[in-house]
């Protein structure tokens, strides 16, 4: 009677592993047809945007590249990240460069039609970052007329040219403050986030920022992804989900932003 029971209790150890087995060869299965490559989760952005995605001391780190990190993990998925500039990323959704951008990209109606969102993540405060001494710019309609430094894909680009400014083209952050501070362009939209960590790396710029949320609220960024990928987008929303509910999401918007703006 022992044997038979010792037998049966391996019978349903053997049976209960081999389910297991089963069920992570299929959920690996799953992840690999969802993503370009087998077992890895492509990850579009610009890598040169702190606070979302830069580099220190040559390694890739940013509030964006911990998020994705933690929400391919949840996908049982290992993160490979490609930078490109920022006119040309998302284009390269449809080149199959990478299944998801992760670049503080905002959801707007135009993008949906060609696109599909995961769950928002952020969101951020829009400004009009100018010199000290220019006493002109203040608020949006103050920009017609104005040079403007934007990058011409973006939501602040877009902003900037329907309030009637004339746009000084750029391809990101670094380069439009500089053509703010060397006087080559009045000022710029961006995100106050990433003005604050540009502030914080040139103290002595005489520049500053005016808050335009209320004349402008800020759309939610959110994960991009190719129109026909919604099993992917599916499961990404409930990394999202798992993430707020554990209190990550907040944990990393604190440690780069230093405020919490997972919420409206």
């Amino acid at each position: 009677m022992k044997k038979i029971t010792i037998a049966v209790i391996t019978i349903v150890i053997i049976l209960a592993t081999a389910i297991g087995l089963a069920r992570q060869q299929a959920h690996h299965k799953q992840a690999s047809t969802d993503t370009i490559l087998p077992n890895t989760l492509t990850i579009g952005l610009e890598g040169t945007f702190a606070p979302f995605s830069y580099r220190q001391d040559g390694k890739l780190t940013g509030f964006e590249v911990d998020l994705s990190t933690a929400i391919a993990k949840k996908l049982d998925l290992k993160p490979k990240y490609v930078q490109t500039k920022w006119d040309s990323l998302i284009a390269g959704l449809g080149s199959k460069r990478y299944d998801v951008i992760f670049n503080d990209v905002g959801v707007t109606p135009e993008r949906q039609q060609a696109y599909r969102f995961s769950t928002p993540y952020l969101y951020a405060k829009t400004v009009l970052i100018k010199r000290k001494n220019n006493t002109q710019l203040n608020s949006l309609a103050d920009l017609k007329g104005k040079k403007m430094a934007q990058s011409t894909t973006s939501n602040f680009g877009v902003l900037a040219k329907k309030s009637g400014a004339e746009i000084v083209a750029v391809p990101g952050m670094t380069e439009a403050m500089n053509m703010v501070t060397t006087q080559r362009a009045d000022g710029a939209l961006n995100d106050l986030g990433a003005y604050a960590t540009w502030q914080k790396a040139n103290p002595d710029a005489d520049t500053t920022a005016i808050d335009l949320s209320k004349e402008s609220p800020a759309a939610p960024a959110a994960p991009l992804l190719a129109k026909n990928n919604k099993k992917l987008q599916q499961r990404i929303d409930q990394a999202i989900a798992d993430l707020k509910q554990d209190g990550t999401l907040q944990k990393l918007s604190l440690t780069y932003f230093n405020a919490d703006l997972t919420k409206k």
